[in-house]
């Protein structure tokens, strides 16, 4: 997989992430949280028309998947079937922690920041925004999902206020579509408002629907 240009590799409080910086005056910040055996190469594909404003940063999951790459849950939890907020909580706290220190050495304002992830990237998108929305300015979910365990939380209505991307495919055997509109219908419960892209492709993101993404994040 070929990775970003112009990024850096960087190992930061124990964490692996790869960054690209903006030169522009008071960036945004934008985190990108890849799939179930992925790494920080992983999300670079998505950001060719991705605004300059932004500062971008690709973590690497602190966990070793099963197979090859990595995971944000640890390895023994696979055993128990889907992720579940008790399997990535730690790993979300971890990564709001990572957030701060990391924004903080680059003095890059993150006290809002915008996130979006890739399959399971994509149910830690919806574990950070519905623990965090006081965090979160905009939320990318593409081929994902929502974990169970966030009942309660969403009876709150933490997304009140919060314009949601969500992105699937219609012929994805990893994640299929209906738990994705079942996600989506939960989101919306959660008080967000959803703007939503189906496309007739598998475990991926469409040309049509990677506009659409570009375009959210430009508004």
């Amino acid at each position: 997989m070929q990775t970003a240009i112009n990024t850096d590799l960087i190992t930061f409080n124990g964490w692996t992430l790869r960054a690209r910086p903006s030169s522009v005056e008071n960036p945004r910040l934008l985190v990108m949280i890849h799939g179930w055996t992925g790494d920080e190469n992983s999300m670079w594909v998505f950001t060719r028309g991705f605004p300059s404003t932004y500062w971008i940063i690709a973590p690497r999951a602190p966990h070793a998947a099963e197979s090859k790459g990595f995971s944000w849950r640890p390895p023994q939890a696979a055993t128990f079937g889907r992720p579940s907020l008790e399997t990535l909580l730690p790993a979300a706290e971890g990564l709001i922690q990572l957030i701060d220190e990391y924004s903080a050495s680059v003095k890059v304002e993150a006290r809002q920041f915008d996130l979006m992830g890739f399959s399971q990237g994509g149910a830690m998108v919806n574990v950070v925004g519905l623990l965090y929305p006081q965090r979160i300015r905009k939320m990318g979910v593409l081929a994902g999902f929502l974990p169970s365990g966030l009942e309660d939380v969403i009876e709150k209505k933490p997304l009140a206020g919060k314009h949601v991307f969500v992105a699937h495919g219609t012929q994805d055997e990893m994640v299929p579509v209906d738990r994705a509109r079942a996600s989506m219908q939960e989101l919306e419960r959660a008080g967000a408002k959803i703007t939503y892209c189906e496309d007739e492709v598998g475990h991926k993101l469409s040309s049509n629907c990677l506009r659409a993404l570009e375009n959210y994040l430009e508004s």
